[in-house]
């Protein structure tokens, strides 16, 4: 793989996971609370997303092996999801923004607001974990797939740096400014989710490519 192709899945993970967007979240969430209590929401959130995408790529593929489930067949529902998740970020919601009222306001009244629903499935759900598994099986070395589980952790600093200056980047950029750059990153994702997609139909059906 190129460079270029390279930093697809870490274009398309910050597209996904896209922690600006769940900056209000985190705000709403985290008040009344301490500062080390910000901290440590923040430490665990970040901490979480990168565990969810490492071990997905070490071992979704294994995972699918196990359900029976090929891969052409993951790319095309992967990237169904991706779409999905991009129409809704086109709308300015969260990517991952699944989980119901009732979900919501009980994990609110938890401590482990960190983990949910913070960070599954607002910032990484199904869609984050089939995109991993997806360029996992792309990856032919090893240092392949060690940038991907480097990836994870890029994308764990940025979800500690949006979080960290949470309050600071919702007065710059205001209601307005968060909902445009989400919309720009729907944008990007639903042009990958179209290849994703893509590469699984022509996995399944040969005779696609040939006609082409």
């Amino acid at each position: 793989m190129s460079t270029a192709m390279d930093l697809k899945p870490l274009v398309t993970l910050l597209a996904i996971v896209n922690p600006l967007a769940v900056v209000p979240f985190f705000i709403h969430y985290t008040q009344g609370m301490s500062r080390a209590q910000r901290r440590r929401t923040v430490l665990v959130s970040s901490c979480t997303a990168f565990a969810v995408i490492a071990a997905s790529a070490v071992a979704g593929l294994q995972i699918l092996d196990f359900f029976g489930i090929s891969l052409a067949s993951f790319q095309v529902g992967g990237g169904m999801l991706l779409l999905m998740s991009a129409m809704a970020m086109l709308n300015a919601q969260p990517a991952e923004a699944k989980a119901t009222q009732e979900e919501v306001a009980d994990a609110a009244s938890r401590t482990s607001i960190a983990v949910v629903p913070l960070t599954i499935p607002l910032l990484t759900g199904p869609a984050t974990m089939s995109t991993v598994v997806i360029y996992a099986e792309r990856a032919q070395t090893f240092w392949q797939h060690a940038a991907l589980v480097g990836y994870g952790v890029v994308v764990a600093l940025a979800t500690a740096a949006c979080f960290a200056l949470a309050e600071p980047i919702a007065r710059v950029l205001g209601k307005t400014g968060i909902n445009v750059m989400t919309r720009l990153m729907g944008l990007i994702l639903a042009a990958l989710a179209v290849e994703v997609m893509a590469a699984g139909l022509l996995r399944l059906f040969p005779a696609l490519g040939a006609a082409g």
